[in-house]
């Protein structure tokens, strides 16, 4: 399990949501289920401490995670930070693990700072929204009468 820090926030602690996740080279898993490597050979990284931030669009991954990880890099995006417009890198295929919902996303590197951050776009493909009551993740849906899944 990689320890990362949390973010002292000081003042914004309240309502502050951590998760914990897995994350894993897709490419890697692939092959392992194709045959060509065994499943210990696939790079995976159990992460504690990442923080849920609405404010972020992607799982964003400290570069010695991706490093870890082995991941490919996609391309390169203008990315709105706290300190302005930057070039930042995406990452391809990480396969993110939280609770029993699976799923492959890019990710985007952060250079500066140790932790990771959990963004909208793959809480809403895994069907999660952050429960700042309890400063956690709730799984969708709230019952078995609903989905998290929709075709409109």
């Amino acid at each position: 399990m990689s320890k990362l820090l949390i973010p002292n926030f000081q003042s914004k602690q309240m309502g502050q949501v951590i998760a914990t996740l897995t994350v894993a080279n897709r490419i890697d898993r692939v092959l392992a289920e194709r045959g060509f490597i065994s499943s210990e050979e696939v790079r995976t990284c159990l992460l504690d401490n990442v923080l849920v931030d609405t404010g972020a669009t992607l799982l964003c991954l400290p570069c010695s995670i991706i490093t870890q990880l082995g991941l490919v890099q996609g391309g390169e995006a203008a990315v709105e930070t706290a300190a302005g417009v930057r070039q930042g890198r995406i990452f391809r295929d990480v396969e993110i693990c939280i609770s029993d919902r699976c799923g492959t996303f890019d990710c985007l590197e952060l250079t500066e700072v140790s932790y990771a951050l959990l963004g909208v776009t793959p809480m809403e493909v895994l069907g999660l929204e952050p429960d700042l009551k309890n400063r956690k993740l709730r799984v969708l849906p709230m019952n078995s009468e609903q989905t998290y899944l929709s075709v409109l």
